[in-house]
């Protein structure tokens, strides 16, 4: 069997923790942050860990 594929759109959208999770960032930041508190946006700023539900499908893309 062939060595597995990343899949390069995730590859650039999670990236591992040192004790393995997977990090991602917060989504609604790029635009119309006009009516949105400045408190919300800094709070979009900081990266979060992938929940369990997601972990292992996307752990798959990465390898």
């Amino acid at each position: 069997m062939g060595k597995m594929k990343t899949h390069r759109g995730s590859a650039k959208r999670f990236k591992r923790t040192g004790s393995g999770k997977l990090r991602r960032f917060k989504a609604y930041k790029s635009h119309i942050t006009g009516k949105k508190s400045p408190k919300r946006i800094r709070t979009l700023r900081k990266s979060t860990v992938v929940s369990k539900a997601d972990m292992k499908r996307i752990g798959n893309m990465i390898p």
